[in-house]
């Protein structure tokens, strides 16, 4: 019997134990971590220089990011070096660090896009007072209580994790430190405390749900009571990007904490670990800008602004 005071370290879930492979996902990696850098990076480099950008919308697409850019960064890169160096370790203070940072920026993330939902209803549905109800101090009060929910969320979640004994070994059957695989090692009556907290942190994550679904119930109502198709096409166009968003984010992390114990399988697990934790940073800059001019034309402006560029 071994309790968490004896455990240094955990063993993470290696993809695979051939050289070949493994070099293989480390370089499949660094290229989606790569592409995940860049386009993040290009949006906030973007949004905070150019003064056309800074409204409401583009703001909360700022903080997506930058918990786009820090998820994806507590993830990938320690999953890379292990392929790299052929180790599966990490430290027991590693772990936790990991964990809080992994669920903090999640959490955030799912709060965000949820006040992001509230902004395009107001910005639809109630257009004359969209300045009024999305003002600069209302906009970073909702930002902060984002980041303040994923912060509160995860203290919960990792003080119960990392507090409990645990008694199934250290070998954590995941690419990174996640709560479900954390718990699966400790003994079952501590199982049942962190149960109560997994289930008040599913009653929340299902209020912003149902929160997004009735926002955008009545911004499409609103949008198709619009007569003109310019008008739809237009209003359909501000809220795509983010409903995409929203549907990758929420369809991936929902399947991989609430799918049934009979679906469960090592590999099964790991990848929708990648669809939920590596998929939605990488694609999520790709999203927002594919369609949007605006951003389109900052992006531009930012080219023409890098030194020694071939004339």
């Amino acid at each position: 019997m071994s309790n968490s005071s004896s455990i240094n370290e955990f063993l993470l879930l290696a993809f695979t134990d051939t050289g070949e492979l493994q070099l293989l996902h480390f370089l499949l990696f660094l290229g989606i971590y790569l592409a995940a850098l860049l386009g993040n990076g290009l949006i906030i480099t973007a949004v905070a220089c150019d003064h056309h950008l800074h409204t409401p919308i583009y703001f909360f697409l700022l903080n997506l990011s930058l918990l786009d850019l820090g998820s994806i960064s507590t993830t990938v890169p320690k999953s890379m070096a292990n392929s790299l160096w052929d180790t599966r370790a990490i430290s027991y203070a590693g772990c936790a660090a990991r964990l809080f940072l992994v669920v903090f920026l999640l959490g955030g993330e799912y709060s965000l896009l949820t006040v992001m939902a509230y902004d395009r209803y107001v910005a639809i549905c109630k257009p004359l007072h969209y300045g009024t109800l999305m003002g600069s101090r209302a906009c970073v009060k909702m930002a902060a209580a984002a980041w303040a929910s994923g912060f509160l969320n995860v203290l919960l979640h990792t003080a119960n994790t990392f507090s409990i004994p645990f008694c199934q070994g250290n070998t954590v059957d995941q690419f990174f430190c996640e709560v479900p695989q954390i718990l699966k090692l400790s003994c079952a009556d501590s199982y049942l405390r962190e149960a109560g907290v997994l289930v008040a942190g599913v009653c929340l994550a299902f209020g912003c749900f149902i929160f997004i679904v009735l926002s955008y119930v009545q911004i499409f109502t609103a949008v198709l009571r619009i007569p003109s198709e310019q008008g739809r096409h237009k209003a359909f166009s501000m809220c795509l990007p983010h409903l995409a968003v929203v549907s990758l984010f929420v369809s991936t992390s929902f399947f991989a904490y609430l799918k049934p114990p009979s679906l469960s399988s090592p590999s099964l697990d790991l990848v929708v670990a990648v669809l939920y934790s590596v998929v939605p940073p990488t694609v999520n800059p790709l999203i927002y800008s594919m369609r949007n001019k605006e951003l389109k034309e900052a992006l531009k402006k930012l080219g023409q602004l890098v030194p020694f560029q071939q004339q």
